[in-house]
């Protein structure tokens, strides 16, 4: 029974804020049992399989929408209901990523850690509304906005050419480790 309690991750909220989290997190779970076809129309899963999906859904809902969709049987038909009450997020949510995308700079923020987080935040945002921002673009936004003092860095990063934004970040971050190295043992004489 305990284990029926434990949840794999955060339910949705009747507000629909983690909407674009949770979709994400309910596939991949439904992949992972071989249940991702229950939330597909005509799918072939037998009663037990959708069941199972179902589960699965309904647990990680706020009490409030499980108390809403209860009457609903069918895993693929509730899907489809939270779609159409939640979906929207994507016109809400496109606006503002932009927006971040746009004033994102890389002399922003403290840390490596922290510019990284922010790009795959906005990134994985605007995946979900429908665009899709390649990693030639976000080089050319971290070259582009690294601070002035960094000018020859940031133009012995683009002479590199790297090709995955994941690479620039292994390279900054250590960069930065080495960085703060110098300066604790600057600070330490």
């Amino acid at each position: 029974m305990e284990h029926l309690s434990r949840l794999d991750f955060t339910p949705l909220n009747v507000s629909g804020e983690n909407y674009v989290s949770w979709t994400m997190d309910v596939k991949i779970h439904l992949t992972s049992k071989k249940l991702r076809m229950a939330i597909v129309k005509e799918n072939l899963l037998n009663e037990a399989q959708k069941a199972e999906a179902m589960i699965l859904i309904m647990r990680h809902l706020d009490e409030v929408l499980r108390l809403d969709y209860s009457s609903i049987e069918d895993p693929q038909i509730l899907w489809d209901a939270l779609a159409s009450r939640f979906d929207h997020r994507k016109t809400i949510l496109l606006p503002e990523a932009r927006n971040k995308w746009i004033h994102l700079r890389f002399m922003d923020l403290k840390t490596v850690n922290e510019y990284n987080s922010e790009v795959c935040r906005i990134k994985s945002t605007l995946e979900f509304c429908g665009e899709k921002l390649t990693d030639a673009e976000i080089l050319e936004k971290t070259y582009s906005t690294l601070p002035t003092s960094h000018m020859i860095l940031s133009q012995q990063y683009r002479a590199k050419n790297y090709t995955q934004f994941s690479e620039l970040v292994i390279v900054l971050l250590l960069a930065e480790k080495n960085l703060d190295l110098l300066l604790k043992n600057n600070q330490a004489r």
